[in-house]
C-alpha cells in the first residue's frame, strides 16, 4: 500500500488540506484541483457512436453487438499484453494523472472559487456486488465533511437521491440524485445557500408512476435470472447485473429490452455493470451541474472552478459540459483505458483521509 499527500488551498480561509491517499483495492476517492480542461494534447477518442446507435436494440447483428458493448464497458479482468500496455501509456499521456498534476492544478485555481462535484458509486464507496452495502468509510465521510467547509460540494449519483444521503449523511451538501433528476440543497450548515432554505429541484415528476409501473415489471421478470437486481431509484431504474454469469448477459438485455418495447418514454443506456433506464427527457448529470452552478451564482462567473471526479459513463455528461465550459475540470477514476472527456485520471481505488 502506497501513501501519497495532497493539498488543496481554499482562497478564501487560506487553509490547505493535507489529504493522505493511501492507494487500496477496495474503494476510490482523492481530492484534487487540476488545471483548466485543455489538458496535454487534447484527448484520444475511443470513439462509441455505433455503441450509442445500439441502445435500441432491435435484435440480430445490432443486439449482438450492444451485448459486446456491455462486455466491453464492464470488464472483467486487465490483459497484459505489449498491445494493451502501449495503449494504456498513450491514453496516460493525453489523461495524466491527478495527484502528479497537482502544482499545475493548484496554479490554474489560484483566485478561483472552487466547487466539487463528486459521483458515489466508485468513487466515494467502494464498487460492491451489494448495491445495498456500498458504504463509504468513516475516514472518507470525514473527508467529504471537511472539503464542504471549504467549498461548496454536491454528491451527483445515478442513484435515488435519498438513498445517497442515507449513505453519505452530511447535511451541509447538495444531493442530486437519479442522475441528476431530483436535486435538493443543504438542509444546514452551508455557507453558499445565500439566504434561502436550500436549492430544491426535480425533472421529469410525470414519469414517476411510469418508472414504478416499469419498475415491478422487470423485477418480476428477471427473477428467473440468478443475480440480477432491480433497484428504483425514483426518476430511473438500474439493472445490475454484476453478479450475473456472463453467459447470461445476453438474455438478461433482452429481459430489458421487451419490457422496454411498450414504454417509448423511456430509454436505455449502460454503466458499470448496470443498465440504467431514464425518462428521454434532455436532463443528465452535466445538466444537474450546470443547474447546481447557477443556483450557487456562478453561472456567469469568470473565477469559478468546478471540479468534477467520477467513474462511469454516465459522469461524462459533467466532463463535457467542463470542456465547453472552459473551466475547471474532470478526472476520470478508472484503471482501463476508456473513451472519455475529462482532463485528468485517476488509475487506482483509493481511500482518502485528512491528516
Amino acid at each position: 500500500m502506497t501513501s501519497q499527500n495532497v493539498v488543496v488551498a481554499d482562497r478564501n480561509s487560506g487553509i490547505n488540506l493535507a489529504i493522505a491517499v493511501h492507494v487500496t483495492n477496495s474503494s476510490i476517492f482523492t481530492t484534487a484541483a487540476q488545471k483548466p480542461p485543455a489538458a496535454p494534447g487534447g484527448y484520444i477518442s475511443i470513439s462509441r457512436k455505433k455503441l450509442l446507435k445500439n441502445l435500441e436494440i432491435s435484435g440480430g447483428a445490432r443486439f449482438n453487438a450492444w451485448v459486446d458493448s456491455m462486455r466491453a464497458s464492464s470488464p472483467t479482468h486487465v490483459k497484459s499484453t505489449p498491445s494493451v500496455n502501449d495503449d494504456h501509456s498513450s491514453w496516460i499521456l493525453h489523461h495524466p494523472s491527478a495527484l502528479e498534476m497537482f502544482e499545475q492544478i493548484i496554479d490554474a485555481s489560484k483566485g478561483k472559487q472552487i466547487v466539487m462535484f463528486l459521483d458515489y458509486d466508485g468513487t466515494l464507496s467502494p464498487i460492491v456486488d451489494d448495491p445495498d452495502r456500498a458504504f463509504m468509510s468513516k475516514q472518507m465521510r470525514a473527508t467529504v465533511r471537511k472539503l464542504a467547509r471549504f467549498f461548496p460540494t454536491a454528491i451527483v449519483s445515478g442513484r435515488c437521491r435519498d438513498k445517497v444521503y442515507n449513505f453519505v449523511r452530511l447535511a451541509e451538501l447538495y444531493y442530486a440524485g437519479s442522475h441528476g433528476m431530483d436535486i435538493k440543497g443543504p438542509a444546514k450548515g452551508s455557507k453558499y445557500k445565500k439566504g434561502s432554505e436550500g436549492v430544491v429541484f426535480q425533472a421529469g415528476s410525470e414519469f414517476l408512476p411510469m418508472i414504478d409501473e416499469v419498475h415491478k415489471e422487470l423485477v418480476e421478470k428477471t427473477k428467473t435470472t440468478p443475480g440480477a437486481k432491480v433497484e428504483n431509484n425514483k426518476f430511473c431504474l438500474s439493472v445490475h447485473y454484476r453478479c450475473v454469469d456472463e453467459k447470461k448477459w445476453s438474455g438478461l438485455a433482452q429481459v430489458v429490452k421487451s419490457v422496454l418495447k411498450e414504454y417509448p418514454k423511456l430509454r436505455l443506456t449502460r454503466g458499470r455493470k448496470v443498465l440504467e433506464i431514464r425518462p428521454t427527457i434532455k436532463w443528465d448529470k452535466g445538466k444537474a451541474l450546470e443547474f447546481l452552478l447557477e443556483s450557487l451564482g456562478f453561472a456567469n462567473c469568470t473565477d469559478v472552478f468546478p471540479v468534477y471526479i467520477g467513474d462511469d459513463r454516465t459522469d461524462e455528461d459533467a466532463f463535457k459540459v467542463l470542456r465547453e465550459r472552459g473551466q475547471g475540470f474532470g478526472i476520470l477514476v478508472s484503471k482501463f483505458p476508456k473513451d472519455t472527456s475529462a482532463s485528468y485520471s485517476l488509475q487506482e481505488p483509493t481511500q482518502a483521509s485528512i491528516q
